[in-house]
């Protein structure tokens, strides 16, 4: 980890792409601005775990849940089938 100590509107440069400013410093507390390009993903960490939580969870799925979503029978799958081929909705 690298550790840096730096004073309001000093700047750190990461990957010559994105710029991290501190713009305020009161006492425990530091206000910071982040300038990346918009295709960098920047998440605060609270919510990056909640996105990795809901994606594992996600990943997850009840395979009788899924199992329910298949037609009964043959007959319905043929008709569902055909509906589909021509567009129409089922």
């Amino acid at each position: 980890m690298l550790i840096l100590t730096r004073k309001v509107n000093q700047k750190l440069i990461i990957n010559d792409n994105i710029e991290v400013v501190i713009l305020e410093s009161y006492k425990n507390t530091v206000k910071i601005g982040v300038n990346a390009p918009n295709d960098v993903q920047i998440y605060r960490e609270e919510i990056y775990n909640e996105i990795k939580k809901s994606n594992k969870q996600a990943q997850s799925a009840d395979i009788d849940a899924i199992s329910n979503l298949k037609p009964k029978n043959n007959i319905q799958s043929f008709n569902l089938m055909k509906k589909i081929e021509h567009n129409d909705k089922p």
